[in-house]
């Protein structure tokens, strides 16, 4: 039967209804409304609600609360219009539409109760799949399942949102206490299937990783071991799933959660020998508190006879390969009761154990070569040879015992010279052509990371430039079809780094106000900025004058574009520049030429050349080239720190309050230069600076001075010696200094020294990259770094474990001459001034082993009037200390 005239007119009138309801943010309002609204009325509803959607993004900035409840209806809205399980699920899983914390789940309910049991099933095993939809609509998930009867979607979004509900109360009533969390899970009929997905969940959710001190009332790992108990939970799954997560590793914290349920639960022996296979594969890869968990376990079944020598063996060999003393400790002893107890073991266990051999401890050494010697005896013939193998890791230290036990082999290698070992001289890569088509430029402009780059993004920047003067206009409509521009005139909008070329851009299309960019370009920084302002407003500058003037005849190209990827510019490219602009009649932009006398390479073999040619030209700027090739240091800075006894308000071991750096007098550049640069000739205050900056940028740093590098790690100083113990990728501009050209000082050598202290070990790798491309290029003064790491670790700006692992990197290359030159000079500070550094027995190991290695001889340099080495190599007891100064001293016989 037809729908009659009034009925129609009836379903018209409630379109509208809804439409004015979902549009006046009346959410509640909506479930009624749709009742009487057929399928056909429903899509025509659709349409208007997806309108309303594209509308009110829009709102965000002034109509915020109006949109926020706009939104809700319109969740709940499409919600019941939609007839299909893909779109309504698309639709609930609508970034703008999910609701926070399951706001709106009870009406969408209401709405979608009319749909039968598959598509309920289907929609929310669609929003249960996306991880930050489920966890946020796990209410909604959850009524839809309950409804259609179908299985519990086991995925980390939806128990992300489950693990959430038993936190934060939601429709459960309040927030649990004491036992409540206990006696919920027991009442939930999805606690069996989302307890065990928990348990295998990469990421644990917060609420599951409590320890029991903080907050014994809500932990997990309590509450499952009951439910296990209890028999709510099948036992031998939980046991596997938590193994099977250990297993994968990860970070502890989220590791926290499995290995606890597994304590808790408390496994027998017999199930414990049914996981031997997964237990000896978490000795080898898993953090160390779980490889200690299984190291445990595995260690009491070979006590009851329960672990197999071929098991112990894989074991051995999974432990002993590791870092943590302390388990490689527990496992030789493990090994030592094993070969008591079976003699015949050793054929197996033995070659394990001489993985020690190479370990970077002596101790640790001397521990496996004595196993190993106590039973050597029973291996047969082949197994003796590979040990012997094995022993050439040893360190010097240990060879006369390996003599001893191997014989004549080993003794061959006595005589073989030392060698040392540096990387190649890093010889800078050419900065390719910078695009060739306006297509290919906007390509590198919008790639990721291009501002992060220092190549990359003066190659886009110099390819804005010459494209812009060859055909602005096309340059420019490719711009506006590939950038969203709307913000580009908010001045905010270019104080992010990589947003840099944004300004340039900008300028391109006349979005900025011609008296806004000469009001950055005359910016000077005040004399008391920090090094990150000045270094950063060089940078700023530049792009503001490239602004200014893209797409005039003024700047037909850049004249400091590097030509080599450490940011030089080679003299005689330089002068063909200069060259070309003297022939149009055009005189180069000031912070152009600045930057490009910053950059230009002064050492080189064409040099001289480069001066003659480009005081030849006849121009001002050709002069000025000349000149500035001719001067010995045009600019140079000196770096001192302050005595305590100058300011008592400094804190005993900052070393940032107290480093002062001094930038020479260079009238030059206070005269010629646009005043961005002015500071570089001495403009800046003389006083320990403190920057509050977040450090950014610093990738920039280098490149901007690559002919200067005592300069340039002047400047870097302040900033690494905030960032040593807080921050990462603190020492970025160390390899460009490194490869960098000029003087090198004491500013270098503070640098390398304070970065071979970074907290982070990625950083302390790049100061061992640093310190060995200087020394491979015989810029290295060795003495000189190690005395500033001296005082450096005896006042506790350095501390000894940090150096004493970025000192093992660069040995381990095969640079021992060069580390004990370092650690040779430094030690004298260390150990002549009253009470040794606490933890310089890790770096007196280091030194020991170069020694030892390197075949260096001799009294300590400066302790020629000191018993200081002495002294502690002849103290009482067996600390690291005093082990490793007898053995350095020994060595230095």
């Amino acid at each position: 039967m037809g729908t009659t005239k009034a009925e129609g007119n009836a379903q018209s009138v409630g379109v509208e209804k809804l439409i004015e309801a979902v549009r006046g943010g009346r959410a509640d309002e909506v479930p009624a409304l749709l009742e009487g609204l057929g399928a056909a009325e429903r899509r025509t509803v659709l349409v208007a609600l997806k309108s309303l959607r594209t509308e009110v993004r829009g709102w965000e900035q002034k109509r915020p609360r109006e949109a926020a409840e706009v939104r809700r209806a319109l969740y709940v809205a499409g919600a019941g219009c939609h007839p299909g399980p893909s779109g309504a699920a698309t639709w609930l899983g609508g970034r703008d539409l999910v609701p926070w914390r399951s706001e709106g789940s009870d009406l969408a309910l209401r709405v979608c109760a009319g749909q039968g049991p598959e598509w309920m099933a289907e929609v929310a095993g669609r929003l249960a799949a996306r991880p930050a939809v489920a966890e946020h609509s796990y209410e909604l998930i959850r009524g839809l399942v309950e409804r259609s009867g179908r299985a519990v979607p086991a995925t980390d979004g939806y128990v992300l949102g489950w693990a959430w509900q038993f936190r934060a109360g939601s429709r459960w009533r309040r927030s649990f206490e004491g036992p409540e969390l206990l006696e919920r899970l027991r009442q939930d009929s999805q606690t069996p299937v989302l307890a065990l997905h928990a348990l295998s969940m990469a990421e644990s959710p917060d609420a599951l990783t409590w320890t029991i001190t903080e907050a014994p009332h809500a932990h997990w790992p309590t509450a499952v071991a009951a439910l296990v108990g209890e028999g709510l939970l099948d036992r031998a799954e939980v046991l596997d799933t938590a193994v099977s997560r250990l297993l994968r590793g990860g970070r502890p914290r989220d590791l926290r959660f499995p290995l606890d349920v597994l304590r808790l639960v408390e496994p027998t022996a017999a199930e414990f020998r049914a996981r031997i296979p997964d237990l000896v594969g978490m000795t080898a890869d898993t953090p160390s508190p779980i490889a200690g968990y299984a190291q445990e376990v595995l260690a009491e079944l070979a006590e009851d006879g329960a672990l197999s020598t071929a098991a112990l063996a894989e074991m051995t060999s999974a432990v002993l390969f590791r870092t943590e003393k302390k388990l490689v400790r527990a496992q030789l002893a493990l090994v030592a009761k094993a070969l008591v107890r079976e003699p015949g073991a050793a054929d197996e266990l033995l070659p394990a154990v001489a993985e020690v051999f190479g370990n970077e401890d002596t101790d640790l050494q001397g521990r496996a070569l004595k196993l190993v010697g106590r039973h050597l005896s029973a291996v047969d013939a082949s197994v003796r040879e590979e040990l012997a193998g094995q022993a050439g890791l040893l360190s010097p230290v240990h060879r006369q015992t390996a003599v001893e036990l191997f014989g004549e082999a080993l003794e061959e290698e006595a005589g073989v010279p030392y060698e040392e070992i540096l990387p190649p001289v890093p010889e800078p890569e050419p900065v390719g052509p910078v695009a060739s088509t306006v297509e290919e430029l906007v390509e590198d402009l919008v790639a990721k990371g291009v501002s992060e780059d220092p190549v990359r993004f003066e190659r886009a920047l110099d390819g804005l430039v010459r494209h812009a003067h060859r055909d602005r206009e096309s340059l420019t409509r490719a711009v506006r079809e590939a950038f969203t521009t709307g913000s580009w005139q908010e001045p905010h909008h270019f104080s992010h780094d990589f947003r840099a070329l944004h300004a340039v851009l900008a300028g391109l299309l006349g979005l900025l106000e011609p008296s806004w960019i000469e009001d950055r370009r005359a910016r000077e920084p005040e004399g008391a900025a920090c090094f990150h302002e000045a270094l950063t407003g060089i940078r700023d500058a530049r792009l503001w004058e490239a602004s200014a003037l893209i797409g005039t005849d003024a700047l037909p190209l850049l004249l400091a574009s590097p030509t080599v990827s450490t940011g030089g510019i080679d003299p005689l490219v330089l002068v063909e520049r200069l060259r070309a602009y003297r022939d149009v009649g055009v005189e180069p932009a000031p912070a152009d030429l600045a930057q490009a006398l910053l950059r230009v390479l002064r050492t080189g073999p064409d040099a001289g050349r480069a001066e003659r040619e480009a005081s030849a030209l006849g121009t001002v700027a050709g002069q000025r080239l000349g000149a500035w090739l001719r001067a010995d240091e045009p600019l140079s800075a000196t770096v001192r720190f302050l005595e305590r006894e100058e300011d008592r308000s400094l804190e005993r071991t900052s070393v940032v309050q107290r480093v002062v750096v001094e930038l020479a007098d260079r009238a030059v550049v206070r005269e010629e230069f646009p005043p961005a640069f002015r500071w570089l000739g001495g403009t800046l205050e003389t006083a320990p600076r403190r920057c509050y900056h977040w450090v950014s940028g610093g990738e920039h740093w280098a490149p901007m001075l690559p002919a200067d590098r005592e300069v340039l790690a002047a400047c870097f100083l302040p900033s690494l010696a905030r960032s040593t113990d807080s921050s990462r990728e603190a020492t970025d501009p160390l390899t460009g200094i490194a490869e960098a050209e000029g003087r090198v000082g004491r500013a270098v050598a503070v640098a390398v020294a304070l970065a071979l202290g970074s907290g982070d070990a990625d950083d302390r790798l790049r100061a061992v990259d640093a310190l060995l491309v200087l020394a491979s290029r015989g810029d290295l003064d060795a003495r000189q770094v190690g005395e500033e790491l001296g005082w450096l670790v005896a006042e506790g700006s350095v501390k000894p474990n940090r150096l004493a692992d970025a000192a093992r990197t660069a040995a381990a290359t095969g640079a021992y001459a060069t580390v004990w030159a370092v650690l040779g000079a430094a030690l004298p500070g260390l150990l002549g001034d009253g009470k040794p550094v606490r933890g310089l027995g890790e770096v007196l190991a280091v030194a020991a082993d170069c020694v030892e290695r390197c075949g260096a001889r001799g009294e300590l340099p400066g302790l020629s009037e000191l018993p200081a080495l002495d002294g502690v190599a002849s103290g009482k007891g067996s600390s690291q200390l005093v082990v490793q100064a007898r053995r350095l001293r020994d060595a230095l016989r």
